[in-house]
């Protein structure tokens, strides 16, 4: 079996480093680099067990531009980054890339459709991916080559989900998540989905439907509440789908590529990531 391609959630890594990890972990400038040291660990435990042919850490914009344009709400209640997270961030790009990471971002898109375009890209040209995120919107990437290694707060590695594992946390296959977050909603993304029916209903749907537009076609066979929010609120449903639904990006497949653990000592020292530094280089 060919090694796979590991692609990053990078702002969610970032993210959970910055807000599990105390902020008295302080760099060469005393300034917190938790969210930096949490994002190169959890990589390196990935690429310790999985073994990568290469890394992609996958940047992009908060609020794809267009997902805001049709629901203002999209990300509204989302807090400004933090001075320390951002101070960190600003950073992140340069530590990669010394580790022999490939860094890319989009101007418009999120991580998420990167992360989404480079699997079906790896898929594609026969090979295998693995997604590093905690976001289950990316379920929707699971098949046969498209691995989603989840993580979950507590726990040291993430899960891997498949397909199967799909259907067994919401009883769905993996392309019919975009139609099943039109519904059920997601609050961290401040889609509010259809009124009154949860993840339960929605499952039930879209095992007997397939899909959405199905779903509100038939919307008169459905008990009354249900029927009511597939029929008002039809357009917006369709809406939350396609913001839900990941846009494929033009790419180019990635060349294997080895971390570089020399590389990457030599910046994390600069930033005062000390045990980090001796981490990549087999010390003590």
């Amino acid at each position: 079996m060919s090694a796979p391609l590991l692609l990053c959630d990078t702002p969610g890594l970032l993210y959970r480093g910055f807000f599990g990890l105390p902020d008295s972990i302080k760099g060469a400038e005393d300034r917190p680099v938790n969210a930096l040291l949490g994002s190169v660990n959890m990589t390196l435990w990935c690429i310790e067990k999985y073994q990568p042919r290469a890394v992609v850490m996958c940047f992009g914009q908060e609020s794809a531009t267009y997902r805001v344009e049709a629901y203002p709400d999209y990300h509204a209640a989302r807090p400004e980054m933090p001075e320390d997270l951002r101070w960190q961030w600003e950073r992140a790009p340069a530590l990669y890339e010394a580790l022999g990471w490939t860094v890319l971002g989009h101007d418009d898109l999120e991580a998420d459709d990167l992360m989404g375009s480079f699997a079906a890209l790896e898929a594609e040209s026969g090979g295998k991916a693995m997604i590093l995120t905690a976001d289950r919107d990316m379920f929707q990437c699971a098949t046969d080559d498209v691995t989603i290694l989840l993580q979950k707060a507590r726990q040291q590695g993430p899960d891997e989900v498949g397909p199967e594992q799909v259907k067994e946390i919401y009883g769905i296959e993996p392309s019919q998540v975009p139609d099943f977050i039109a519904l059920r909603g997601d609050p961290s993304d401040g889609l509010p989905g259809a009124k009154g029916i949860g993840a339960k209903t929605a499952a039930d749907i879209l095992q007997r439907k397939g899909d959405l537009e199905h779903a509100i076609l038939g919307a008169i066979r459905e008990k009354p509440s249900v029927r009511k929010s597939l029929i008002e609120q039809a357009a917006e449903l369709r809406m939350f789908r396609d913001i839900a639904t990941l846009r494929a990006v033009a790419l180019e497949r990635p060349e294997d590529r080895s971390t570089d653990n020399e590389g990457g000592a030599a910046a994390a020292e600069e930033l005062g990531l000390n045990r980090l530094a001796k981490r990549l280089r087999g010390e003590s």
